[in-house]
């Protein structure tokens, strides 16, 4: 079972849309969108079971340039 997460993305001013192109190539997210308020994207992602949340986001998602803060939210149980 994966785990799904809520990955919010601030990016540095100008960038969002070159962001939002680099992470679609990236293929890791199940949905993106573009919001507004203190964030610029909000992406919904699945966890393979085994990975670490916190590594796979670092090692996978922090990696693209433009990106100046994220705040990611867990889920627990689907209503």
């Amino acid at each position: 079972m994966t785990t799904c997460v809520f990955v919010q993305i601030r990016c540095k001013p100008g960038t969002t849309y070159k962001v939002a192109e680099d992470i679609a190539l990236l293929e890791i997210h199940s949905e993106m969108y573009s919001t507004s308020g203190e964030y610029d994207l909000l992406l919904k992602l699945y966890i393979p079971e085994q990975a670490d949340v916190g590594k796979f986001i670092n090692d996978n998602l922090l990696r693209v340039p433009g990106i100046e803060r994220s705040l990611t939210t867990m889920t627990f149980k689907i209503f």
